[in-house]
């Protein structure tokens, strides 16, 4: 299909963006390009619909993992997983990392989130983002320093 091969890679990374999941991205995209084969709805598709598509496909595909997320939250007590994160030797709590995100730039927070939200070890972390490992380490330790600063601001936890 010849427009899964002109807009599938740019569909393919924007859905990897919003899910933060190749394997996941893969499926919306496949998806949406299955819907299109059976409708074929023919050459009034262009890109800004495709992007619209594969947005609303994304967001259906979170809200849709967050219902599953609560729903076995619900049934299992355990499978709710940590409810908090460690950063050095204090817990993370809602406030500080709201407080990090107005104070650590872009990077340094995908690198936190990464790290303490989605516990990656920082080989992951590097790989993901296509930074080296020292960058990673580098990046964690702005993010530490903030954290003390607002703790000796009294602005943590």
């Amino acid at each position: 299909m010849e427009l899964y091969r002109r807009y599938g890679p740019a569909l393919l990374r924007k859905a990897e963006r919003m899910l933060q999941d190749r394997d996941e991205a893969k499926d919306v995209v496949q998806g949406l390009f299955v819907d299109l084969l059976q409708k074929t709805l023919g050459p009034a598709i262009d890109l800004p619909y495709l992007y619209r598509a594969v947005t609303h496909r994304c967001l259906n595909h979170l809200r849709d993992r967050r219902n599953q997320g609560r729903l076995v939250s619900e049934v299992d007590e355990a499978s709710r997983g940590l409810a908090r994160t460690l950063l050095d030797d204090r817990v993370v709590g809602r406030r500080l990392l709201a407080r990090l995100a107005d104070r650590v730039d872009e990077q340094a927070w995908e690198i936190l989130v990464y790290a303490f939200v989605d516990d990656m070890t920082g080989d992951e972390i590097a790989a993901l983002m296509g930074v080296s490992r020292k960058t990673v380490v580098r990046r964690l330790a702005t993010v530490r320093d903030e954290a003390r600063k607002l703790d000796a601001d009294g602005g943590g936890a």
